[in-house]
């Protein structure tokens, strides 16, 4: 028997497309995003395949040389030749590494090469001040998604690090180890690895930005650590910085666990291992599907990316932009640009008009609100121009894969240094205009809408505004509420982390999205349980875009409530295997695609007039327990 939208408005509307439904065998998931990503790889791998055959093939520098790029990639035939052969010399420089001080006179050369070098620190904007980037020092990754997989009785987390060093098991042979060989250095990663796991961030903690802001003078943050901090930063900037923002402090207090010569058997472990992962993606075929197979594991994908697919992904990574500017010269027309654009001015408009009707605010708080809101700079479908870095993505006659991917990676390594106490680009974008998503950056108050999620089924120009607003209208004013969420509250007009709340207003808030919290908090996805706090900025989100969205609908004449709650829930549509729902339940921000669309909703007045819901309906949520933020 069919679901009732009344009881399920998710399944009510999906279930008909879910039983016909395929994931593909190389992906952990299927649905609104991802068909349109599928439908984008198929034009994108048939494309680039033309332009290696000499087809349609494009006369502009950068792709010219992203063509080369992919015809290294693509050209199979030398890399099973070639085997683990190019990454044995760089094994064998690790391994020669004495001590702890002989690796550390080594790190500034590794980090100029872009090599394993257990160096997390990084540049990014200042919070108190987003104009200008700094260094941020972060900390060594994990191999499980979470700190939560540590715990004693996670029964999951004991299973996935057991596949990780069955697939290690199996990929290091290839390299030339030993059967003890491998014992002793997994044996040893592990046990560093359990060190790392009992210091850093969990994905809760990482979630809350504000709470990440601790900037240290420098003197202070090197006293910490026996890394040589000081001759590397200079080797690397020309310069002493006077302080450094260190959102990972319990991994620094416990520095000397991870950098000493006390540490280094498991550091030596660790970094060997790392090398021989690293690279996988570009030696023979064998070994891409080995190196890939935790990671298959984690998401519960059955097959690896087919050969096309991976030469043409490896080789897409340094031109992304480039790619996506052309593809949007293909697809984006400029009748649906100027649509969006102003689409995005109604929303704005829509949400200010919100803003100041929010009676449970001050209107002192009310004010500024409306000032970040008009603050906000909105990008659609593509950028301007390609950062000028394309330029020197060269690909030299007669050099192999390897060596061009090095020369890619030094570039990277060297731009991302030059960033250090310089201006923030506030120009670039962090998607390109092929990638199925959109985004807020509290940093730079900026949203971002690449011209890849500007189609049906978020929008087109064939289907009701209602429709279109129930899609991409709520995907726009999602990305404004971002503004206001519970980490974009943080920050002001100009992306700098500053308390424009008054003390009242902002406890009015917390209340608020605590019973965001709750609604969240403990439903069951695939056998793993939301967090609620994990989820609550993009949930958040998601009520204050329907809840603009939806006014922004009730302007139009032909208004059907029907056609945008319909939309809503079709744009989350989503089939996916049962491992990456419960990694994504422990780890993303997200919450899982059903309850973005039942939660919310549930939580509108319009919804139960609309569809008749009563309280013995499933998705009834009584009138004083409906949350309503924006």
């Amino acid at each position: 028997m069919a679901t009732r939208v009344q009881d399920d408005f998710y399944d009510a509307i999906n279930e008909e497309w879910e039983a016909q439904a395929v994931i593909p065998a190389d992906k952990p998931r299927t649905g609104g995003f991802s068909d349109l990503a599928d439908e984008i790889e198929d034009m994108m791998l048939a494309a680039t395949d033309d332009w290696m055959a000499g087809k349609d093939a494009p006369t502009d520098d950068i792709l010219v040389n992203f063509i080369k790029f992919h015809r290294l990639t693509s050209d199979w035939e030398t890399r099973e030749a070639l085997g683990t052969d190019p990454v044995k010399p760089l094994i064998a420089r690790y391994q020669a590494f004495e001590s702890f001080a002989d690796f550390a006179k080594h790190i500034i050369e590794l980090e100029k090469e872009g090599l394993p070098n257990a160096f997390p620190v990084g540049i990014a904007p200042d919070f108190k001040d987003a104009r200008t980037n700094v260094l941020w020092a972060d900390a060594l990754g994990t191999i499980l998604p979470d700190t939560t997989y540590y715990a004693e009785d996670h029964e999951q987390g004991k299973e996935l690090l057991a596949k990780w060093r069955a697939a290690q098991e199996d990929l290091l042979p290839k390299f030339g180890f030993s059967a003890d060989e491998i014992k002793d250095l997994l044996d040893k990663y592990i046990a560093y690895d359990a060190r790392i796991a009992k210091v850093v961030l969990s994905q809760e903690e990482s979630a809350e930005y504000a709470k990440l802001y601790h900037p240290y003078k420098w003197a202070d943050f090197t006293a910490l650590t026996q890394l040589p901090m000081d001759e590397v930063v200079q080797a690397m900037t020309g310069a002493t910085p006077d302080m450094i923002v260190v959102p990972e402090e319990r991994f620094w207090a416990a520095s000397d666990q991870f950098f000493s010569e006390e540490a280094w058997p498991l550091l030596q472990a660790t970094l060997i291992v790392g090398i021989a992962n690293a690279f996988t993606s570009y030696l023979s075929d064998e070994i891409r599907v080995l190196g890939g197979a935790y990671g298959r594991a984690l998401s519960g994908t059955p097959e690896a990316l087919n050969k096309q697919k991976a030469a043409y992904y490896l080789a897409a990574g340094p031109y992304t932009q480039a790619l996506g500017l052309w593809y949007a010269g293909e697809k984006f027309s400029e009748a649906a640009k100027q649509d969006v654009e102003q689409k995005v001015a109604t929303m704005i408009d829509v949400y200010k008009q919100r803003l100041q009707s929010a009676d449970w605010l001050q209107q002192a708080t009310r004010d500024k609100a409306v000032v970040k809101l008009d603050a906000i700079v909105p990008h659609i479908g593509y950028p301007e121009k390609l950062p000028d870095r394309y330029k020197d993505k060269i690909v030299d006659d007669g050099a192999g894969l390897f060596e061009t991917a090095e020369k890619f990676r030094a570039q990277a390594v060297a731009y991302q240094w030059s960033k250090w106490n310089q201006p923030v680009d506030r120009e670039e974008w962090h998607m390109p205009a092929h990638m199925v998503n959109a985004y807020y950056d509290p940093q730079q108050n900026q949203i971002v809408f690449p011209a890849a999620i500007l189609q049906a089924p978020f929008y087109s120009l064939d289907q009701s505004s209602s429709a279109n607003y129930g899609g991409i209208g709520a995907v726009i004013a999602h990305e404004i509420s971002h503004a206001f969420d519970t980490n974009g509250a943080s920050f002001d007009e100009n992306g700098s982390l500053n308390d424009w709340w008054t003390e009242e207003d902002y406890e009015a808030f917390r209340d608020r999205t605590q019973k965001v919290v709750d609604e969240f908090d403990g439903l069951d996805s695939y056998g793993a349980k939301v967090n609620g706090k994990l989820t609550v900025s993009e949930n958040v989100a998601d009520l204050g875009g329907v809840a603009a969205a939806l006014a922004a609908a009730k302007r139009d004449d032909d208004f059907s409530a029907k056609d945008f709650f319909e939309s809503w829930a079709t744009i989350w549509r989503q089939k996916a295997r049962p491992e990456i729902m419960q990694l994504l339940a422990a780890s993303d921000v997200h919450g899982p695609a059903k309850f973005r669309v039942n939660v919310t909703v549930s939580n509108f007045d319009d919804f139960y007039t609309t569809f008749d819901v009563q309280p013995s309906d499933k998705m009834y949520r009584a009138p004083e327990d409906r949350v309503m933020i924006w």
